[in-house]
């Protein structure tokens, strides 16, 4: 069975939205790294990072709902609406179907 990274894109924002920091946490890669350009640019990696980031983001910027989702090279686009306004992520995976970068900030 191929990994499908669109489906893995919606897991990602279901978990976002139910407010599931341990599967989000579970869908990165170890060396996976968070590039983030909302209320200010912040970069954030290892795993006390990424909690850290996600316990803030939680809190901060709740999502609500999907507004796009969309391939764009090696990377899966999903925009959605978080406190603040539309968001736009971009997700990378490795071979293993984790997280490997993610990239997000105001949908302009």
């Amino acid at each position: 069975m191929s990994f499908d990274p669109m489906a893995a894109a919606v897991d990602w924002l279901d978990a976002y939205r139910a407010g599931d920091i341990e599967t989000i946490l579970g869908m990165y890669a170890d060396d996976a790294v968070i590039h983030c350009g909302c209320g200010g640019m912040k970069t954030c990696s290892g795993t006390d990072g990424r909690r850290a980031y996600w316990r803030d983001r939680l809190r901060d910027y709740p999502a609500t709902s999907l507004n796009d989702l969309k391939p764009s090279g090696d990377t899966t686009v999903i925009s959605y609406i978080a406190s603040g306004g539309v968001v736009s992520a971009s997700l990378s995976f490795n071979a293993q179907g984790q997280i490997a970068s993610h990239v997000c900030g105001p949908s302009n």
